[in-house]
């Protein structure tokens, strides 16, 4: 059988970091791509490896992209797994896993990618990943941690409460690195549920400023906080137009800066996420 991913270097790297970033899962305000995007776009890595799109792929739901220059087809680009390498200007190594989430064969990828991070040495893993929560774009953005190992995710923050969800190819690496000895930990922002439709910079920032103190991966996120407070004074302003939208704010805050649960018995008439989400769609297109 013949392997899924394709060498293109092999770097000489000391103790990296993993920090993995697959699209089509849950990603709200595009927070955890952004945060990827801003990452490689800042140390611009080298390629390590690709994995065969067509053996992980429906290019069906992800078509390739044709480029079409007057008439004249110029270039066709195929959505593409890569691992990459690079140093952080503190010198500290790091494999990026980035591109869109395999469709089929996840036990095959997930055994490669785990046999190429154990080659390089790679001694923790990152996912990053941004989930809809009941939470007011008012106040900074909090995140939650998916891991095996329960010291790891308690200094990041955890739900408390026993889920079953549905889980991702990231959920799925986290759990076979965990089993392997290798620390592996998720990084969720939590972006409000009424803004997780638009892109929200600070989830993305909060995502990278925690990767800085607990993997020594640090990332200038000025831009993205220079975005996030336009963004911020953007719904404010939508918000601010609605008294019924107004409303719902203040109390998501106090819920929050009482660090209360978010059960609903607790906010008595407050609609649903969803509601308010569908709510605030509206209000964006002027149906109101």
């Amino acid at each position: 059988m013949a392997d899924l991913a394709t060498l293109h270097s092999w770097p000489t790297l000391e103790r990296p970091v993993l920090v993995v970033n697959l699209e089509g899962w849950i990603d709200a305000g595009q927070a955890a791509s952004t945060a990827m995007a801003t990452l490689r776009e800042t140390l611009a890595p080298r390629t390590v490896a690709t994995f065969d799109p067509d053996e992980l792929i429906d290019h069906r739901a992800r078509r390739p992209v044709l480029r079409i220059d007057h008439g004249v087809d110029r270039d066709l680009r195929w959505p593409e797994i890569r691992l990459e390498a690079a140093t952080t200007p503190g010198g500290r190594d790091v494999l990026a896993l980035s591109g869109p989430e395999p469709d089929m064969r996840w036990h095959r990828f997930v055994s490669e990618v785990v046999s190429l991070a154990s080659r390089l040495g790679v001694e923790m893993v990152v996912g990053l990943g941004a989930f809809p929560a009941p939470v007011p774009h008012t106040r900074a953005v909090r995140l939650a941690a998916t891991s095996t190992d329960a010291a790891l995710a308690a200094q990041v923050g955890v739900v408390p409460a026993v889920l079953e969800v549905p889980a991702g190819a990231q959920g799925a690496l986290e759990h076979a690195f965990g089993r392997g000895g290798v620390p592996a930990v998720g990084l969720w922002a939590r972006v409000p549920h009424y803004a997780s439709a638009l892109p929200y910079p600070a989830g993305a920032a909060a995502l990278l400023d925690r990767l800085g103190p607990l993997a020594g991966v640090e990332v200038d996120t000025s831009g993205l906080h220079t975005a996030a407070a336009v963004t911020a004074k953007h719904i404010d302003e939508l918000i601010a137009a609605s008294d019924d939208h107004a409303a719902l704010v203040r109390q998501l805050e106090l819920a929050h800066d009482e660090e209360q649960g978010m059960a609903s018995t607790q906010f008595g008439d407050l609609p649903s996420g969803d509601e308010i989400a569908a709510e605030l769609e509206r209000f964006l297109r002027g149906e109101h």
